[in-house]
């Protein structure tokens, strides 16, 4: 279709978890995928791939970015499909609404993540597609790591819980750490702008406000 740009939203999770970190561009295949993730992150890396060689064979300016994790307004709260905050969001709602003494979380809360809330993404996304056209992918990330504990005692502070969070550690903790190195996108000026807390409680108005997404 003669389409000249175009921006391809990649993972964290292309890359190996065995690598250094912060994780850099050029880390990229340099050793094997994390097994839980395979499926997910070979689809992603076929993406970046594929745009590459169109741009080496056609002439084209496709750019690849590689997100964190993101929350916000329109998210999945889905029970058991959500994603960690917006699971979060909706268990210590409802053991709020329901005055439950405890909510058990998975693992024991020290993993580390990397999270932004998605209108800044979608700020840089604009800016990268207007300024950015190399042909390596780019890291897009908030260069700031909580703990899923320290994810969760704020999800309940904002959601207003007041009950105790307790840790079943004989579930898995998944990836200990996965922080990427956002040097390149720092250099062109760019920086999440909201702050992990506000975008907390934007993301909790949006789930009160909107009943189709806290369907069981």
């Amino acid at each position: 279709n003669s389409c000249k740009k175009l921006e391809f939203l990649g993972s964290s999770a292309i890359y190996p978890s065995s690598v250094p970190q912060p994780i850099k561009e050029s880390y990229l295949l340099a050793s094997k995928l994390d097994k839980a993730n395979e499926g997910y992150s070979l689809a992603k890396i076929a993406g970046i791939k594929y745009c590459e060689f169109l741009n080496k064979q056609y002439g084209t300016r496709y750019i690849s970015l590689a997100l964190p994790n993101l929350y916000g307004p329109k998210d999945n709260y889905h029970p058991t499909k959500s994603h960690v905050i917006p699971a979060f969001i909706r268990r210590f709602h409802e053991a709020k609404i329901n005055n439950l003494d405890t909510v058990t979380c998975w693992g024991d809360g020290t993993p580390l993540r990397e999270f932004m809330h998605v209108d800044d993404l979608a700020r840089i996304c604009v800016f990268l597609m207007n300024n950015y056209s190399d042909n390596e992918a780019i890291n897009v990330g908030s260069g700031i790591e909580l703990t899923i504990k320290e994810i969760a005692e704020c999800v309940a502070k904002v959601v207003g819980y007041k009950g105790k969070i307790e840790w079943d550690t004989s579930k898995p903790n998944g990836t200990q750490r996965k922080l990427m190195d956002n040097s390149k996108i720092e250099a062109l000026g760019l920086k999440p702008e909201i702050d992990f807390e506000t975008g907390l409680k934007m993301a909790y108005e949006d789930f009160l406000n909107n009943e189709v997404r806290t369907e069981r």
